[in-house]
């Protein structure tokens, strides 16, 4: 029995020593583990490190070589712009000319234009001169008439008491004198009628003439104004052949429930909003941070030259170079400001649930442009000249 007991006692510290070899291995192996997955770490982040140096490293050649091409391009610009001066001036010299010219030729249009209008109020006076002229003489006419029809009835008024005083003695001669007393009426109104006729037929010829003018010049006007009509129809039409297109309607936006200041649509869902929302908050960053990078070394490049000893003028390099570098900083720090203002209109588009969609033409963009231009408002194929170029 005590030989048992020793026997359970040895196999109870076998197994306690057992069970403490297997821990101590354990423990040995998560520590081992610890260490792999501390020194994986480690690489990681220097290779990530080394990534990022890199990049720094090309950035800032980049900005060398485009430094560099700016000048080349911004000293071309200095001598074109002296070359278009010179052609500017010429050119000034030729408009004053051409001016001069048209203020003579257009000097000489108004005194023809003065001169035909004289011409024409004269005709104008001369034909009312006419008409009175004709109505005067209509009025003479009437009254000569009327003054030999009062003096023939008081002839032939006179003519009637003689031959009455003379019937009580000349009997016999009273009915030749009455024979020819008819004659001579007979006559007097032959000639009547026939001056009235000849009147009449100068007044029906004048009248006829007058109104063959009349006609041939409403003709002429008829003929312009129809021309000017036919001119005018062209020119209509020719508007409205280079008329361009009537944009069709925006496709309707099926919009979702606002979460946490993004409003989804049909096409694009709350995560890729997200993400997007997320990509221009870091670009906003980005950007602002190099707008106040350049305008800051604008800045410093200007109080430098104010504290110290540089020439601006056309034998300074260094002052050109300085002016270069200067408008290179300012040119890109109001690009980068002008970039942050079509993020913020891009993340309110976000809000409003209009992300995503053409400006022109309402329909999406395609998910693969959004990431590589988050703040895009068209398609390719609008920027190209395609379908919604209205």
């Amino acid at each position: 029995m005590a030989v048992s007991k020793k026997k359970l006692a040895l196999k109870k510290k076998l197994a306690a020593k057992k069970k403490l070899a297997l821990k101590k291995k354990l423990a040995a192996k998560k520590k081992l583990d610890l260490q792999k997955k501390l020194a994986m770490q480690k690489k990681l982040a220097a290779q990530k490190k080394l990534a990022v140096q890199k990049k720094l490293a090309a950035k800032k050649k980049l900005d060398l070589q485009k430094k560099l091409a700016v000048q080349k391009k911004l000293a071309a610009q200095k001598k074109i712009a002296a070359q278009k001066k010179l052609a500017v001036q010429k050119k000034i010299a030729a408009q004053k000319k051409l001016a001069m010219q048209k203020k003579l030729a257009a000097k000489k249009k108004l005194d023809f234009q003065k001169k035909l209008a004289a011409q024409k109020k004269l005709a104008a006076q001369k034909k009312l001169d006419l008409q009175k002229k004709i109505a005067a003489k209509k009025k003479l006419d009437l009254q000569k008439k009327l003054e030999l029809k009062i003096r023939d009835a008081k002839i032939k008024a006179i003519k009637r008491q003689r031959e009455t005083e003379k019937r009580v003695a000349l009997v016999a001669r009273a009915r030749a004198l009455k024979e020819k007393q008819k004659e001579s009426v007979r006559l007097a109104k032959e000639r009547d009628r026939l001056k009235a006729q000849q009147i009449a037929d100068r007044l029906a010829l004048r009248l006829a003439k007058e109104k063959e003018k009349q006609d041939a010049k409403d003709a002429r006007e008829a003929e312009k104004t129809a021309k000017l009509a036919a001119r005018e129809a062209e020119r209509l039409a020719e508007i409205e052949s280079h008329r361009k297109p009537v944009a069709p309607p925006k496709p309707p936006i099926i919009k979702g429930m606002m979460q946490d200041g993004i409003t989804p649509t049909k096409e694009f869902n709350f995560e890729f909003l997200l993400s997007q929302r997320e990509m221009l908050f870091g670009e906003r960053r980005n950007l602002l941070g190099q707008a106040d990078r350049l305008e800051s070394e604008a800045n410093a490049i200007v109080e430098n030259s104010e504290m110290g000893d540089v020439q601006f003028d056309d034998e300074g390099g260094e002052g050109d170079t300085m002016v270069v570098e200067r408008e290179r900083d300012l040119t890109l720090s109001a690009s980068a400001r002008q970039t942050v203002e079509e993020i913020d209109e891009a993340l309110k588009r976000i809000e409003t649930g209009d992300y995503g969609y053409s400006g022109r033409s309402g329909l999406p963009i395609p998910r693969e442009r959004l990431k590589a231009l988050p703040w895009t408002t068209e398609l390719v194929q609008e920027r190209a000249g395609g379908i919604g170029s209205y």
